[in-house]
């Protein structure tokens, strides 16, 4: 991979996942540039840019995830501080974008908060964003910047295929209805069927499963979802494959979230291992032994490097 100049781009790490930043530089070539977060007595938000960035082309790592809104301030104050630095421009890697399930109106006088967070972000002085797997493609438009989104299905088919499992022997799953794009994008990587778990979810956060769709019986089953949160979904969905007839169950995601009890959940499910991109960083959490993370550096630092030179970014997709 070629080494771009330090003086012409720079690459910023915020809190969210400084490991992930610092590996996208060295994939580069180039440093972390020198920043500080420090917090006021009252916790509010003090940012300093240790260098000059005048004339440069920023590039900021920062995925919203939890504690969403802190993340999501420490990158709006970024921004700011470098625009008002006179970079040339400022482009925001957020590898896990917060507030994407809030992409429409589901009841009367709900948010829309993906919208929201994406005006923030222009207002603020982002003049591109570059994510991975939104969860609702549409997102794409609430933006009036370009909007790059990286796909993880190739990435996670990689490493299943390493396993060498025979095609005929195994199904991919989509946990619901909404996600049959994205594991028939698996399935035709893996040269696989797919099935669908039939789910009723009668609260946020809480999934019933009632049916599946597709043959199990006798299969190694991978499920594949863009965010896992609580578990709840998954855990139930590989246990109902296992009652089906399912040999062995996998799953994967893009984007571990893993909040409450899905350590627990996971741990104690029939789901021989979890794979999962380092969008959000695990490295200062106890995981589930059954976890297993793949870096998505090279896919990011290729992205950043394919922007700077004003190459296409369709190759990247495949």
């Amino acid at each position: 991979m070629s080494t771009v100049l330090e003086h012409e781009i720079r690459i910023f790490a915020l809190n969210s996942n400084k490991p992930l930043a610092e590996e996208i530089a060295k994939v580069i070539g180039i440093p972390v540039s020198e920043s500080s977060v420090k917090h006021f007595s009252d916790g509010e938000i003090s940012m300093n840019i240790e260098e000059s960035v005048r004339g440069d082309d920023i590039y900021i790592i920062q995925s919203t995830s939890q504690p969403v809104n802190e993340n999501l301030m420490e990158l709006l104050i970024m921004i700011d501080a470098l625009k008002r630095a006179s970079a040339r421009t400022i482009n925001v890697v957020i590898p896990y974008y917060g507030y994407a399930r809030q992409d429409r109106k589901a009841r009367s006088r709900e948010p829309i908060t993906a919208k929201l967070v994406a005006n923030l972000l222009e207002v603020a002085g982002a003049t591109r964003v570059v994510t991975m797997d939104l969860h609702a493609a549409q997102i794409q438009g609430f933006f009036d910047i370009p909007v790059d989104q990286l796909m993880g299905v190739p990435l996670l088919a990689s490493y299943f295929e390493k396993k060498n499992i025979d095609p005929n022997e195994l199904v991919i799953v989509s946990p619901d209805h909404g996600g049959v794009t994205r594991a028939r994008k698996l399935a035709e990587q893996l040269k696989a069927p797919i099935a669908i778990i039939d789910k009723r979810r009668p609260k946020p956060n809480v999934a019933e499963v009632m049916n599946i769709v597709g043959q199990v019986d006798g299969k190694i089953a991978i499920i594949i979802d863009d965010i896992i949160d609580t578990a709840g979904t998954i855990t139930l969905a590989a246990n109902a494959l296992i009652e089906n007839g399912a040999k062995q169950v996998y799953a994967c995601c893009t984007h571990p979230v893993l909040s409450g009890p899905a350590m627990e959940r996971i741990e104690n499910s029939a789901i021989e291992e979890l794979v999962v991109l380092n969008t959000i960083d695990l490295t200062q959490r106890e995981c589930a032994s059954k976890i297993k993370q793949i870096s998505v550096a090279r896919l990011l630092a290729e992205a950043i490097i394919r922007v700077h030179e004003q190459k296409s970014i369709s190759p990247l997709f495949s």
